[in-house]
C-alpha cells in the first residue's frame, strides 16, 4: 500500500528572516516588497502577520493598510534557496523518492519503509525533529496513501504540525468543510453556496453525473474523487502527454493554486519561480534541452499544453523564462482564471561545453532575482545566468 508525506515549510521566507534576525521574532514579517512598491505582492507572511488578514498574493499596498507596523522586506532569495537546499537534503535521508514541488514543499514516498524508520507517524516525527535541529525551521507534514490528501492534511495543524490520515482518507475528506477542498477556488465556493453544499459529505451524496451537470465533466469528476479521498489531483511531474515519449528524458514543474489567478503579472512571477526550479535541475544533472513545454489548467479544469522545439538549447535562466513566456502568451485565453500552471523541458541530453554568457546587470529593484541567479552561478561556476525580470 502506497504511503506519502507532504512536507510544507511553515511561512518559509518569513521564518528564515526571523531565524536570521532575532529582533524580528514574534513580530509581523511580510516578505515581497517595501511600502510604496506599487506592483509588489506578498510572497510570505509570518503567522504574526496573518493575524491581521495578510496572505500570499495580496498587494503590498493592501497589506500595509492592514498592518502598517509590520516589517516589510523584499527578501533574500539566495538565502532562501540555501536553506531550501539544506532541507531537501534532509528529506532525502528519509525517502528514496523525493519530489520537490517548490522551494518550500515536497512529497516523500515512504512506501515500504516501516522496517527502516518505523510507522509513518514515527517516520514523519523523526523528519520534523531533524529539520528543526539542523536548520532551526519548522515543517508541517501530512501523511496519506495518495499525494492529494497528504497535501491537504499537511495544512490541518500548522505550524509545526503532523497529521496522519493514512488509515482512512475517505473519512477524513468527508469530515471537511468545502472550503478545505484543494483546487476549489472562490468561484467554485460560490457555486457550493448557491447549491447549499457546505461539507464534503454533502458533495459525497451526489452522483458523478449530478456533479458533472453542475460543475462540468472535468471538475465534476475531480470533486467526485476528491471527497472520496482518492488521488484527485496529479502532482506527477511526468504527467504531461509525451513527456517520456520514446524513452526520452524530461523534467517539469508546476504550481497549483488554492484560488484562481487572473493577474498576468502574478502568473508570470510564478513562471519565474518554476523556471528557476527547472534551470537548477538542468545544471545539477548537466543536461540540456531545446524543447520547452507550458501547461495551463483553467478554473473549469480544462487543460492546454503547448510545446515547441527551438533551434538551440536553453542556455540561461533568462533564456528559458523568455521561451516559457512566449509559449504562455501565445496560448493563454485572457480573462480566464488559472488554477495550475507548469513548464517542462523535453528530450534532455548530456550538456555540451557551455558558451559563456555575461551576468552583467545590477539593479537595486531586481535584487531578489539577482541574488537567486548569483546563487546558481556560485553553485555552478560554469553556468552564466542572466536575470529574468523585476519582481518589484
Amino acid at each position: 500500500m502506497s504511503c506519502f508525506i507532504h512536507a510544507d515549510l511553515d511561512a518559509f521566507y518569513a521564518s528564515v528572516e526571523q531565524l536570521d534576525h532575532p529582533e524580528y521574532r514574534g513580530k509581523p514579517v511580510i516578505v515581497g516588497g517595501l511600502p510604496g512598491d506599487r506592483r509588489s505582492v506578498v510572497s510570505t507572511a509570518s503567522y504574526e502577520a496573518r493575524k491581521y488578514g495578510i496572505h500570499s498574493a495580496m498587494p503590498i499596498v493592501q497589506a500595509v493598510k492592514l498592518c502598517p507596523q509590520g516589517i516589510y522586506l523584499r527578501g533574500n532569495m539566495k538565502r532562501y534557496m540555501e536553506k531550501s537546499g539544506e532541507i531537501m537534503n534532509i528529506f532525502r535521508d528519509f525517502s528514496f523518492d523525493v519530489q520537490q514541488l517548490s522551494i518550500d514543499e515536497a512529497f516523500l514516498d515512504i512506501t515500504g519503509m516501516e522496517g527502516i524508520l518505523g510507522p509513518p507517524p514515527v517516520h514523519a516525527g523523526k523528519l520534523k525533529e531533524k529539520v528543526a535541529k539542523e536548520t532551526g525551521l519548522t515543517v508541517s507534514v501530512g501523511i496519506a496513501r495518495n499525494k492529494y490528501v497528504a497535501k491537504i492534511a499537511s495544512g490541518m495543524s500548522k505550524p509545526d504540525g503532523l497529521y496522519d490520515v493514512s488509515a482512512s482518507e475517505e473519512k477524513f475528506m468527508r469530515s471537511l468543510p468545502v472550503g478545505k477542498i484543494w483546487g476549489a477556488g472562490p468561484k467554485t465556493q460560490e457555486i457550493f453556496k448557491k447549491h447549499n453544499l457546505k461539507t464534503c459529505e454533502d458533495i459525497y451524496r451526489l452522483s458523478r453525473p449530478a456533479l458533472e451537470s453542475v460543475f462540468g465533466k472535468g471538475f465534476g469528476d475531480f470533486l467526485f474523487q476528491a471527497v472520496r479521498g482518492l488521488g484527485a489531483e496529479s502532482f506527477d511531474p511526468r504527467a504531461d502527454p509525451g513527456s517520456h515519449s520514446g524513452g526520452s528524458r524530461s523534467m517539469s514543474a508546476e504550481r497549483t493554486f488554492p484560488y484562481d489567478l487572473y493577474n498576468e503579472f502574478e502568473i508570470e512571477t510564478v513562471f519565474l519561480d518554476i523556471c528557476q526550479t527547472l534551470i537548477w535541475r538542468l545544471l545539477d544533472y548537466s543536461w540540456q534541452s531545446r524543447t520547452v513545454s507550458v501547461k495551463i489548467r483553467y478554473e473549469d479544469f480544462s487543460t492546454e499544453i503547448v510545446r515547441r522545439t527551438f533551434p538551440g538549447p536553453v542556455n540561461s535562466l533568462n533564456d528559458l523564462y523568455d521561451r516559457v513566456l512566449a509559449l504562455f502568451r501565445g496560448k493563454y485565453q485572457k480573462g480566464r482564471g488559472i488554477r495550475l500552471i507548469g513548464a517542462g523541458l523535453m528530450n534532455l541530453e548530456a550538456r555540451r561545453a557551455s558558451q559563456a554568457e555575461l551576468f552583467d546587470s545590477k539593479s537595486d529593484k531586481e535584487q531578489v532575482l539577482e541574488k537567486s541567479i548569483l546563487e546558481i552561478n556560485r553553485k555552478f561556476p560554469k553556468a552564466a545566468l542572466k536575470r529574468g525580470r523585476s519582481l518589484i
